[in-house]
């Protein structure tokens, strides 16, 4: 083969170019849709959870239990606090990769932000259908 047969594609494109869009962890549009995405579906249900704990003021605890037994409410209760606490790691991730430069920090910033996030959902989650469950025996 001659060397005029070789065709060479040379793309230049400046450093922003390059890294638009990718974010510190190469994740950034991702990122980007979930906190997005959680905050609409944050909106009706956090509507929802208030109209409901207003209606409940000065109910008995048996109305309030019978109130999250009913399936619905179970699964919009768990859809809240999963919802609502995946929505808020997205945030303190974005705020710890913004503003943490040492990577030792910012990983063991990550690690304990996820730790916490994940047992603040098994304790709330745990919570809702304990109170589901006691309501209908």
């Amino acid at each position: 083969m001659s060397d005029s047969s070789k065709l060479s594609i040379t793309v230049r494109r400046s450093q922003l170019g390059q890294v638009r869009g990718l974010g510190a962890a190469r994740g950034g549009v991702r990122h980007w849709w979930v906190q997005r995405l959680t905050a609409m579906a944050l909106l009706p249900l956090t509507i929802w959870f208030v109209i409901s704990v207003l209606g409940l003021l000065g109910a008995p605890q048996s109305a309030v239990a019978g109130f999250v037994a009913a399936p619905v409410n179970t699964v919009l209760l768990v859809a809240l606090v999963a919802i609502s606490l995946h929505h808020a790691e997205a945030g303190v991730q974005t705020v710890i990769e913004d503003y943490v430069h040492r990577e030792g920090s910012r990983i063991a910033s990550l690690l304990a932000v996820k730790a916490l996030t994940l047992f603040l959902a098994l304790v709330g989650i745990i919570a809702v259908l304990k109170l589901a469950f006691t309501a209908v025996h």
